[in-house]
């Protein structure tokens, strides 16, 4: 049986890296007995010469966790990890972390350091203009998302800041807040066996046989996730 949505808990949902809120879209529809609310990335965006780094990710992301009436859980994917780990510690209704295929990350940790230093050989660097895009998205993000999504979700795709992926945590919420890791098994963007690493901050564990994005290819399992997260966080 589903769990119900305890009543009083707001689901904030963050983005990651080159996305939007519009990544949310199948799976809010499926949550349609949760109140949500989504984040926009300042990091991500058209335009090169306005895009924000991971502070400012970290501040919109405490605004709307801050601005709810309530308890919240937050659930961030991939780059978006970082800025959540930030921007929600010692945020008082925040009353649980999960982490989608994401950087949970330490203080003094950055993305770019946690992938060794090394971009992967699907960023496509523009350190001269400060963003980076990403090449081959249908099998790095998409893997097993349907071909007219992927063709919709590929044009929506904006510029990632390249400061954002450098900048160093100077705190992380998960030291205190219960966090739940999802480790999405067929992921192509982020290695299983770096998530696996990553999930061993994280109180609880659980797996999705996914590509990178599941709130594409499986919206139903991972609202049913969520859910339980939801249920678990209430007590």
């Amino acid at each position: 049986m589903t769990p119900q949505c305890p009543s009083g808990l707001t689901l904030v949902l963050v983005h990651g890296a080159w996305h939007g809120p519009w990544v949310w879209e199948r799976l809010v529809a499926e949550l349609d007995d949760v109140p949500t609310r989504t984040v926009d990335l300042p990091s991500v965006g058209p335009d090169p010469a306005r895009l924000g780094d991971l502070h400012a990710d970290a501040t919109a992301i405490r605004e709307v966790a801050a601005g709810i009436d309530g308890p919240v859980v937050v659930c961030a994917h991939s780059y978006g990890g970082a800025p959540a780990t930030e921007g929600v510690a010692d945020l008082g209704n925040v009353v649980g972390l999960v982490y989608l295929c994401a950087f949970q990350l330490d203080v003094g940790d950055s993305l770019a350091s946690t992938v060794g230093g090394e971009p992967p050989d699907w960023w496509d660097l523009h350190p001269d203009e400060g963003y980076v895009d990403a090449l081959r998205p249908a099998e790095i993000f998409y893997a097993d998302v349907d071909v007219i999504t992927t063709a919709t979700s590929i044009g929506r795709l904006g510029h990632q800041s390249l400061t954002a992926l450098g900048q160093p945590l100077t705190t992380a919420a998960w030291h205190t807040v219960p966090s739940t890791y999802v480790i999405c098994e067929q992921d192509r963007a982020i290695p299983v066996a770096a998530q696996e690493a990553m999930s061993r901050r994280a109180k609880n564990v659980l797996r999705m046989a996914s590509s990178h994005s599941p709130f594409l290819s499986h919206p139903a399992a991972l609202a049913g996730i969520l859910r339980a997260e939801l249920a678990r966080a209430a007590g």
